[in-house]
């Protein structure tokens, strides 16, 4: 993120796009290309995602971050946030195209719009946000979804923390003792035919 907003200053499109999907928990590119005035009431941005539109679209409620105020301030209160330069709403394809000539020019070849909903999801774990929490903000409809997005985010603090539950449990000599009755098979695995 850092290395994109170095090359793709304020003002610019670029900027503005990667921030609206950065504060919009990584809205996807058929969402954040729709968004616009219309979307926000009372300090929040409400939409409901397209890609479960056949089931009614679940609904996304966010308070709009401070850093996302600031760059919509600016724009035109009578289009999208990312019209074109002639104020039509801008094709989704359009902006994957263009999010790739972004990220190439940050020298980013690996970076993606769709990179950016997992870099969300991944700072809110960071952030101590629950996995419930997660799927508010994102719009996912199930936990696995979420889980699949966050699984790699947080590991080595998650491992310390465990690590330190199971040092810190009573009687600690304990628990290098095997029990019986949950280890061994108390019956002889005889082979066939000797007895």
């Amino acid at each position: 993120m850092a290395r994109f907003f170095a090359v793709h200053k304020p003002g610019s499109l670029a900027h503005l796009a990667v921030t609206l999907m950065l504060y919009t928990t990584g809205a996807a590119r058929v969402d954040a290309v729709q968004l616009g005035p219309d979307n926000l009431k009372d300090g929040r941005i409400d939409y409901r995602r397209q890609k479960t539109s056949r089931s009614g679209g679940t609904k996304v409620s966010i308070p709009v971050h401070t850093d996302l105020a600031e760059v919509l301030m600016a724009l035109p209160s009578d289009r999208t946030f990312l019209a074109t330069s002639s104020g039509k709403s801008r094709a989704a394809a359009g902006l994957g195209n263009v999010m790739r000539r972004w990220c190439n020019e940050a020298e980013l070849p690996a970076c993606s719009s769709h990179g950016l909903r997992k870099a969300c999801a991944r700072r809110l774990v960071e952030a101590d946000a629950t996995t419930h929490e997660i799927a508010s903000v994102t719009g996912h409809k199930t936990l696995a979804l979420v889980q699949l997005y966050t699984e790699a985010a947080g590991r080595e603090d998650l491992a310390t923390s465990a690590m330190e539950k199971l040092i810190a449990r009573p009687n600690g000599q304990q628990n290098l003792m095997n029990h019986d009755e949950k280890f061994v098979n108390a019956t002889p695995n005889l082979l066939k035919g000797h007895m």
